[in-house]
């Protein structure tokens, strides 16, 4: 969870409506990438010391001109290279091709002292773009840059330092995520299954067969949009009743190593918990991914470790705690475990009702210190 000084940054993406002039800079960004990739690999063969950021930044001095880019663009793109280099741990990266099928998709960086923005039209360095605005510009422009989709559509995104909200909400919501229903929260709220893919699946085939590449791109691009405006929605919903949200750590590597391949990619569980994360911060709403470990077997009343287990009861949605007597619902059991073991990890105090499956909390010490699977991995 982010303190209150820490910096809190939202991007704005806007839809670019005269895009042809950007595919001449988005060319000329892979050209100063490609050189700087041909640089850096010729220099790791002579020696170990590798091409540094200054040694780059010195090479292509004098280039604004001929390569039609501002020198600050060619600056940024350098300092992107040397920081995806870093993080490969390898001299050369992949190449920027401009074209054939293995082209790179258009992207031309930039700093917050290279546009202006006036109305709709965002200008760089002179250059002028309108946009399709929709929406306004909050906060202090601190950076962003022009992207390319796959249809080829280009959006201007602008990253801008904004101030965090607070809240004095106290509600707490944990959530189970999952196959039969997406997500699954502790006070009954519950994203129903993931078919954004298998809607579209026969007519993304019968395209795919047919050879009609366009088509294939606006059918995929239409099940993104669909996952991300539901994601959206459900999140913002859950984030403005709530003062913390907490979310299992499902694996999706082991799912798709089970045979769900489909299911899972189609569900994006680490899209919505990112969703979660982002919109929590920015609200001031506490969040935390939790150790969703026996969640599902442990009674969330008398934290017996009883059933469903295994794969073989996976069938099992209804069941009855052999210590305590009490009814659970499969997934809204395992959210309730979870929004406890997040108020735990977090210092907040759980409910001590054994009917309470989404309750009230206040900053405390946490109930259980000696339960060790109260394990924050994540904290935004």
């Amino acid at each position: 969870m982010c303190t209150e000084d820490q910096p809190c940054y939202k991007t704005f993406s806007f839809r670019v409506k005269d895009a042809k002039g950007l595919v001449v800079l988005g060319n000329g960004v892979n050209t100063v990438w490609n050189y700087a990739n041909e640089v850096s690999g010729k220099s790791a063969q002579r020696g170990r010391r590798w091409v540094t950021k200054k040694q780059l930044r010195d090479l292509t001095k004098g280039s604004s001109k001929e390569l039609g880019l501002p020198s600050q663009v060619i600056q940024e793109v350098i300092d992107e290279f040397i920081d995806k280099r870093a993080q490969a741990g390898k001299p050369r990266l992949r190449w920027r091709a401009s074209r054939g099928p293995r082209r790179a998709l258009g992207w031309i960086p930039f700093t917050n002292q290279d546009i202006e923005i006036e109305g709709s039209v965002v200008s760089l360095r002179g250059r002028k773009f309108r946009l399709w605005k929709h929406r306004q510009i909050d906060g202090r422009i601190k950076s962003g840059n022009f992207s390319q989709d796959a249809r080829g559509r280009w959006y201007c995104n602008i990253v801008c330092e904004v101030a965090r909200s607070t809240t004095n909400r106290t509600a707490v919501v944990g959530f189970d995520l999952g196959h039969k229903t997406l997500a699954k929260g502790s006070d009954g709220t519950e994203l129903e299954q993931a078919r954004f893919y298998r809607d579209m699946e026969k007519k993304l085939a019968d395209a795919e067969r047919r050879g009609k590449t366009r088509l294939v791109k606006t059918i995929n691009a239409k099940v993104k949009n669909r996952r991300k405006d539901t994601f959206h929605k459900f999140t913002r919903e859950v984030v403005d009743r709530s003062g913390a949200v907490f979310v299992g750590n499902i694996s999706s590597a082991w799912q798709v190593a089970s045979g769900n391949g489909k299911a899972t990619h189609d569900a994006s569980w680490s899209m919505l918990r990112s969703f979660f994360g982002y919109k929590c911060d920015h609200a001031g709403v506490a969040f935390a991914e939790v150790n969703e470990a026996y969640t599902t077997q442990t009674c969330s009343c008398c934290k017996a470790l009883t059933r469903p287990k295994g794969e073989q009861d996976l069938d099992i949605r209804q069941w009855t705690c052999c210590e305590c007597g009490a009814e659970h619902d499969r997934d809204r059991n395992a959210a309730t475990n979870i929004a406890r073991l997040g108020c735990e990890a977090l210092g907040l105090q759980w409910p001590r009702s054994p009917s309470v499956h989404a309750g009230e909390a206040s900053r405390s010490v946490p109930g259980h210190p000696h339960d060790t699977a109260a394990k924050c991995i994540r904290r935004y």
